[in-house]
């Protein structure tokens, strides 16, 4: 069972104990990403994130590594559109020394320029390293194309024009505004007392002031049409078709996330079936959701020979066509509810996984679902609603694609006009 508890200075916490384990995971939830950036911004948050590594007032960056290593812990964070983590995994009985430097890093790092100057060619590096995988550049293509002009539509790397122009005191000011008491989260799931953590987080963070009111910055996404196609020197092409998808709380996310396993989510999935096994087509295919505050997409993702992708696209809107006019049995589908609610079962027994679940939700929505309401709804999904997600979101006038790699002598508007419209 999950406590809320707060610190001395008003810090929200999500604490679950359990005893049968060993370890603790422990994980500081900042709510600013990427979306939370001004134009001359973007790319900083993430910046921040590495920069936490780099060396504080009390310990320098191989100091910081060695003092995790010594514990036989793991510690790593994640910068996102919406927020940003920074995690550890420890023995239950290295936790306090384990929070002593996360709390270090957090409220004491240096920001030094000379680390600044070694980071930014890091990151400059990491973007290269995304250009070069047009599996995953057809994604944030497509992505930054339908959200375009707001912030939500811009790289969470940021871009080489906008790197160029941070500085130590720049990302300080940035990391001041956003990173504050206010907008934080604190979950612990593992092998501990919730009084003996709570007086541990207090004493490491409890007295942690802002220097100055907290205003985030943040704009609206809505959804634009976006066809997009870019060559890169590869044989094959990666393409994506995505739609308007559901927001992060929406009332049907529950049959979307049924439905989306049925149609594109794994092995046994419609597309891959049909695009894969029955025609060999493609190597990946698959469909997934992505959802936030606000907005959200439902994607369908593969990568083929070029001269395949006519076909692929034929067999797209065939499965598309097919769930919409007939639906989905009543057999398929419970038998897909039973197969998530085991994954999510198996899934708590993670502390990792538990600390991550509840810290995402205190973030984002102000409560910790309890795992057996998940269950419930999950097991309250019905055919009638996969109908409604099925024509809620295969709006074809609203069709998105995207295509990186081999795209030469290939009009994609043509192509997606033709065989998308058509339903």
């Amino acid at each position: 069972m999950v406590t809320m508890k707060k610190l001395q200075n008003g810090i929200s916490v999500a604490l679950e104990e359990i005893s049968y384990v060993r370890s603790i995971s422990f994980g500081i939830w900042i709510k600013n990403g990427s979306r939370n950036e001004r134009d001359e911004e973007n790319g900083v948050s993430h910046f921040i994130e590495h920069m936490m590594f780099k060396g504080t007032e009390n310990r320098t960056a191989r100091q910081i590594a060695e003092a995790m290593d010594a514990l036989g812990g793991q510690i790593n964070a994640y910068t996102t559109k919406e927020y940003t983590c920074y995690h550890t995994r420890v023995l239950d009985e290295h936790f306090n020394r384990a929070l002593e430097v996360m709390s270090d890093m957090l409220l004491r790092s240096l920001f030094a320029q000379k680390d600044v100057e070694k980071e930014r060619n890091v990151i400059m590096e990491e973007i290269n390293m995304y250009e070069d995988a047009p599996e995953e550049l057809v994604h944030d293509a497509l992505q930054d194309s339908i959200w375009r002009g707001t912030s939500l539509g811009r790289p969470i790397l940021g871009t080489v024009e906008t790197l160029s122009g941070f500085t130590a005191e720049s990302i300080r000011s940035y990391y001041e505004r956003n990173y504050q008491p206010e907008n934080m989260v604190l979950s612990i799931a593992g092998n501990f007392k919730t009084d003996e953590a709570m007086e541990a987080l207090n004493k490491a963070l409890g007295s942690w002031q802002a220097k100055q009111p907290f205003d985030q910055y943040n704009t609206k996404a809505d959804y634009q049409i976006a066809h997009v196609s870019r060559q890169k020197d590869v044989e094959q092409v990666h393409t994506c078709v995505a739609f308007p998808g559901f927001a992060r709380d929406h009332p049907l996310k529950y049959a979307l996330g049924v439905f989306n396993t049925i149609f594109g989510g794994g092995m046994s999935s419609r597309l891959f079936q049909k695009i894969r096994e029955e025609h060999g087509l493609t190597y990946s295919i698959y469909s997934y959701t992505t959802a936030f505050s606000d907005t959200g997409l439902f994607s369908i993702c593969g990568g083929m020979n070029p001269n395949q992708l006519e076909r692929v696209y034929e067999l797209i809107e065939t499965e598309i066509s097919h769930v919409k006019k007939t639906g989905l049995s009543q057999k398929l589908i419970d038998v897909t509810k039973e197969q998530l609610i085991s994954n999510f079962i198996i899934g708590t027994e993670s502390t990792l996984n538990r600390m991550t679940s509840s810290g995402a939700s205190l973030l984002l929505r102000g409560v910790v679902q309890d795992s057996e309401e998940v269950i419930a709804k999950l097991s309250r999904v019905t055919t009638e609603n996969i109908l409604q997600v099925t024509n809620e979101i295969f709006d074809m006038e609203r069709v998105s694609w995207s295509a990186v790699g081999n795209v030469k002598g290939k009009d994609f508007d043509k192509l997606g006009k033709k065989i998308f419209h058509k339903i």
